[in-house]
């Protein structure tokens, strides 16, 4: 059987990353940024199990919560994680190369994409999972 997520365990991750990301934008900090990126490669090297803010949401949030009326595929979400990895470590070379507008770009993306998960369940990564997937099958 196939890793089953709690959806509201990946926008409570979303809405971290995305505070995270709006500090790395404002602070220009590459390091900030790396680390961030650490929190991403953990669960796509690892598993989604593995996610430090996951762990945070189940450790703090879901025992208050109750258990969730339905479950999503870990698959997608963890591609997502792959895609803000990428753009992680883009950032942090940026910022702390000196290359501060890729930093910036690169943030920004991260943090729109982070941001519609968190604030509209919309997974961007997820999509771009399900769009890799049919064009897979079609061929």
């Amino acid at each position: 059987m196939t890793e089953q997520l709690d959806p509201r365990g990946v926008r409570f991750a979303a809405a971290v990353t995305t505070v995270v990301l709006a500090a790395v934008l404002l602070t220009g900090s590459g390091v900030l940024a790396a680390l961030q990126a650490v929190v991403f490669a953990i669960p796509v090297a690892a598993g989604m199990r593995y996610s430090p803010y996951g762990a945070l949401y189940r450790a703090l949030l879901a025992p208050r919560l109750g258990p969730p009326s339905e479950r999503e595929d870990a698959a997608p979400v963890r591609f997502s994680q792959a895609v803000g990895l990428v753009f992680t470590v883009v950032a942090a070379v940026g910022y702390l190369s000196g290359a501060t507008v890729l930093g910036v770009v690169a943030t920004a993306m991260a943090l729109a994409a982070a941001f519609l998960n968190a604030a509209f369940g919309f997974c961007l990564g997820c999509e771009m999972y399900g769009l890799l997937a049919r064009v897979r099958t079609a061929r």
